[in-house]
C-alpha cells in the first residue's frame, strides 16, 4: 500500500510538473510573440514617420516697441526651419567687454536672439519661442560706468498652435523704465 501510495503521489508530481513546464513554455512563447509583434509595430510605425512628407515653413518676426498704443519702433527677422528640428535660432548683437580686474575682460553678449521649435500635429502646427532682447541703459535710466555697463533685458517664451498665414502675438511686456510696450509678433508661413 505504501509503494502504490508513493507511485501515485511521484506520477501525480511528475504530472504537475510536465504540467507547469509546458505551461511556461506555452506563457514564454507567447511572451516571444508579443514582443515579436510590438518590434513590427514600431519599425512599420518608424518607416511611416521617415515616408511622411517633410514640410517647410517661414516665420517672420516683429518685435513692436509700442507707446501709448502706437507703434513706435519695428524690428524685423525672418527664420526658414523644418518641423521637429532644435537648432532654429536667429542671433544679432555685441560682445560687449567688461573689466573682471588684473587686467582681464569678461564678455558680455548684448543683442537679440529668437529661438523657434515647429511641430506638425493633427490639430495643427504647434509652435515654441524664445526671444531674448537686451541693451545698454542710456544716461537718463541710471548710473552708468565704463567698467560696469547697465544692460536692459525682456524676454519673452511662449508655446502656442500657429495660425498659418496670420500674424499673431506671442507675448508682450512693459517696459518699467518707460511708458513702452514690446510685443513680439510672429506669422507663420508653409512653403511649397
Amino acid at each position: 500500500m505504501r509503494k502504490s501510495s508513493a507511485v501515485w503521489t511521484a506520477l501525480i508530481l511528475g504530472s504537475l510538473i510536465c504540467c507547469g513546464t509546458a505551461a511556461g513554455a506555452q506563457d514564454s512563447a507567447a511572451q516571444a510573440m508579443a514582443k515579436k509583434s510590438k518590434a513590427e509595430a514600431e519599425s512599420l510605425a518608424a518607416a511611416a514617420e521617415r515616408d511622411k512628407p517633410l514640410h517647410a515653413y517661414r516665420l517672420d518676426f516683429s518685435m513692436n516697441e509700442m507707446e501709448d498704443g502706437k507703434k513706435i519702433n519695428t524690428r524685423q527677422y525672418s527664420l526658414n526651419l523644418n518641423p521637429e528640428e532644435s537648432n532654429n535660432e536667429l542671433k544679432i548683437g555685441t560682445r560687449i567687454p567688461v573689466d573682471a580686474g588684473q587686467n582681464t575682460y569678461q564678455y558680455i553678449d548684448v543683442g537679440t536672439s529668437i529661438e523657434a521649435r515647429l511641430s506638425e500635429r493633427s490639430d495643427g502646427v504647434a509652435l515654441s519661442v524664445r526671444a531674448e532682447n537686451s541693451n545698454l541703459a542710456v544716461p537718463e535710466q541710471g548710473e552708468l560706468r565704463a567698467d560696469r555697463p547697465v544692460i536692459r533685458q525682456l524676454k519673452i517664451s511662449g508655446s502656442t498652435l500657429a495660425l498659418l498665414g496670420r500674424p499673431m502675438v506671442v507675448g508682450s511686456v512693459d517696459d518699467p523704465n518707460s511708458k513702452r510696450q514690446f510685443q513680439l509678433e510672429v506669422t507663420v508661413t508653409k512653403l511649397k
